[in-house]
């Protein structure tokens, strides 16, 4: 793998999780489609949208959110090592803050139905 347009401790931290998790590079499928949205004129001429597949689980992630390829190379691999380890019942930071959204949710509607009654 090489390194993408990042800090050097990010494509570290990558690697290692990728090690960790047993993903391997010859397991992704990388496609570079055009982004939609902000960026004007960069975005409508380049493929910079990554859409990435692993192979053996069928997850499939795409990342469009930079106006770099690279970065949105690095964003993609992030966020497919994220559900891999969500769907091995890994809690991931991102569950983490989803279920602290739902209590948080849950709470206000509560407080609202007593408020009413």
């Amino acid at each position: 793998m090489t390194g993408f347009a990042v800090s050097e401790e990010k494509n570290r931290w990558l690697q290692q999780k990728m090690a960790r998790l047993n993903v391997r590079e010859e397991d992704l499928e990388e496609r570079f489609i055009r982004a939609s949205g902000n960026g004007g004129q960069h975005v409508n001429k380049t493929s910079s949208a990554v859409q990435l597949r692993h192979i053996p689980s069928g997850i499939c992630v795409s990342a469009s959110q930079e106006r770099s390829q690279s970065r949105n190379r690095f964003l993609a691999r992030r966020e497919l090592l994220e559900r891999i380890e969500a769907r091995s019942g890994v809690v991931t930071p991102e569950m983490r803050r989803i279920t602290r959204l739902r209590k948080q949710k849950d709470r206000r509607r509560r407080r609202k139905e007593k408020k009413e009654a």
